[in-house]
């Protein structure tokens, strides 16, 4: 068993009262990891602190601090596709991930992440996600390159209307009375399990725009334009309308759990980002060189 290439990153909350040891910390923090794990982690060395050092089992609680440990990797799944590198300058990439990658560290992947292949390839150990995609999604994902100006981009992205987000999907499709663009609006909270989410009352939090780009037989080609940033709005929105995306295993309903099947991704591309660049003042647009199949390979 190996150990990843990157760091995972913790934070130590100011807490009003504080934990004994970091031990008693990690206990509470990560419920499902045992204890024993981190015991030999810290023994190890591989749990240390911003500056570097390792801490031992007996360190004090640190408020308003960071610890950094690498997690162990285990038969880690490999991910058959490439990312591309599409832009990089002094402060920006933009990379095009393929389906099946997640863009960080989650469950089983450690290693095989699209942030982990870019610090690798590029020699940046710094980049970081400024915008992020569901693992089973493709497309663009912005990467900061520059700490020193990290901080405008994640601004930039939190401010409504300050970037265009350009989403393609294909769906299931059997008639929509002629209609062509829809709004959805509606509230999205986690649903179960935890993973999946559900449409329910309350005060509205997710917005799409919605268009019908091509039918052909029983798929349709939209192009969706996120107004929010909910997790699973898009799929969610699509699967409201009576048009699931293809191959979507989560909705609107759950499917059995099993292995990805590398030959039924996901129909769901990230596929053009827009903003004003808040460094050089630029316009910039980016689009996604991937291509979204109407009907299945025969």
């Amino acid at each position: 068993m190996g150990i990843s290439n990157g760091s995972s990153v913790v934070y130590m909350p100011d807490t009003a009262r504080p934990y004994p040891t970091l031990l008693e910390f990690f206990a509470e923090r990560f419920p499902k990891i045992p204890m024993e794990t981190w015991v030999r982690r810290i023994a190890e060395g591989k749990v240390l602190t911003e500056e570097g050092q390792p801490v031992t089992p007996d360190t004090a609680y640190m408020p308003d601090r960071r610890l950094f440990y690498f997690r162990e990797v285990a038969e880690e799944p490999s991910v058959p596709f490439a990312e591309a590198i599409l832009f990089q300058n002094d402060h920006l990439l933009v990379a095009c991930k393929p389906h099946f990658l997640p863009v960080t560290p989650s469950g089983p992947y450690v290693r095989e992440t699209l942030l982990g292949r870019l610090q690798e390839r590029t020699g940046n150990p710094s980049l970081s996600p400024i915008n992020r995609i569901d693992r089973e999604t493709a497309g663009l994902v912005l990467l900061s390159t520059n700490k020193k100006t990290r901080g405008a981009y994640q601004q930039m992205f939190m401010e409504a209307g300050r970037v265009r987000k350009t989403y393609e999907a294909v769906s299931e499709f059997v008639d929509c009375s002629g209609q062509t663009e829809w709004l959805v609006e509606n509230r999205i909270e986690t649903g179960e399990p935890w993973f999946r989410m559900q449409s329910c009352a309350g005060k509205v939090n997710a917005r799409t725009r919605l268009r019908l780009v091509e039918v052909m037989g029983n798929r349709a080609r939209f192009q969706l334009f996120p107004l929010t940033g909910k997790k699973h709005q898009l799929r969610l929105h699509l699967s409201s309308l009576g048009f699931p995306i293809v191959h979507d295993r989560l909705y609107p309903h759950l499917g059995q759990k099993s292995q990805d099947d590398y030959q039924r991704p996901l129909q769901l591309l990230s596929r053009r980002i827009e903003f004003r660049d808040p460094i050089c003042g630029a316009g910039m647009s980016f689009e996604s060189p991937r291509h979204l199949a109407l009907l299945p390979p025969s």
